[in-house]
């Protein structure tokens, strides 16, 4: 592990508690630095390490492996719901924040950390052709369904995914950006991915909630252990059983791993879908993936 930048991690985010307890910075500022990933940063890091991809049949076993978790969360839920009596806005809430990880704002600089640079090519495929593409179809179709919406046109779906700043750096870097660009490319590019993580974990700082919902505690438990537990291990059996060795297997258990998806959990909150449960989930499951994550990078160096 790279022990210094998990450190910043946990400092920034900290320091963010802290901003937002002390009410230092405008109450747009968690916004804002989420904007400035998104355009700049994120794209940044799509950029230098995507072109660094060498494809071959694993890649395909590494974009499987969100879909089918997708579909065995559904499975588990709907198992599930009846013993815990889940109301509609619960089970869809449970639902949106354990398929969608965080597996790009925190996922890219958690696997950086944990696996080191060479790795991040593959977070940027399971991110990508995974979990963004499952939020821009099943989350909408989830959110269009419980949340008294008309579900999204065809349309409608492959504009969000047209309009999505990530993606216009995935296919730029899948076709014309060359390996090694020139130096003064190269060098920028790696300055404005360098802030990623910073910026990341300073906004979780001032946006995370810690508020516990009494009644919506069975719920919670049960939604957190799917997501940093259960949804991992099976992540590992099936990858395991498509083949995936090295890097792209660690990413794939990883990348399940990651606590719930913020954008999910706000979607959510402003369709008014059980929103304690939606803001919870994302607290604590932050913090806990601060836990749970290292024990998986352990467990998976321990098989390599």
């Amino acid at each position: 592990m790279a022990f210094d930048a998990f450190a910043l991690m946990l400092a920034m985010l900290a320091l963010g508690m802290a901003f937002a307890r002390l009410r230092v910075l405008p109450g747009n500022a968690a916004e804002t630095l989420n904007l400035v990933v998104l355009y700049v940063c994120l794209p940044a890091a799509i950029l230098i390490h995507v072109p660094r991809l060498r494809f071959d049949v694993s890649l395909l076993g590494l974009v499987l492996v969100p879909w089918a978790l997708a579909g065995a969360t559904w499975a588990l839920l709907r198992l599930l719901s009846p013993r815990l009596r889940l109301r509609r806005d619960e089970f869809a809430v449970l639902l949106l924040c354990t398929m969608l990880g965080n597996t790009s704002f925190i996922g890219y600089p958690m696997v950086q950390a944990l696996l080191g640079a060479q790795a991040l090519p593959y977070a940027v495929v399971y991110d990508q052709f995974g979990t963004f593409v499952m939020l821009s179809t099943l989350g909408l179709v989830v959110l269009a369904r419980y949340g008294g919406e008309h579900p999204p046109t065809k349309r409608e779906v492959a504009l969000r995914i047209a309009r999505f700043p990530p993606m216009w750096a995935l296919a730029f870097g899948l076709t014309l950006m060359p390996e090694q660009p020139p130096d003064w490319i190269a060098s920028a590019l790696e300055r404005l991915s360098g802030v990623l993580l910073m910026l990341v974990m300073l906004a979780v700082g001032l946006t995370i909630q810690l508020k516990l919902p009494r009644d919506e505690i069975a719920p919670l438990a049960t939604g957190l252990l799917l997501k940093l537990a259960l949804l991992p291990a099976l992540s590992l059996a099936l990858a395991l059983g498509v083949g995936l060795r090295g890097d792209v297997l660690q990413v794939a258990v990883l990348e399940s791993a990651m606590p719930p998806m913020i954008t999910a959990a706000a979607l959510a909150i402003s369709h008014g879908l059980a929103p304690r449960l939606a803001a919870a989930m994302v607290g604590y499951g932050i913090v806990l993936a601060m836990a749970t994550l290292p024990a998986w990078a352990y467990v998976l160096q321990r098989l390599a």
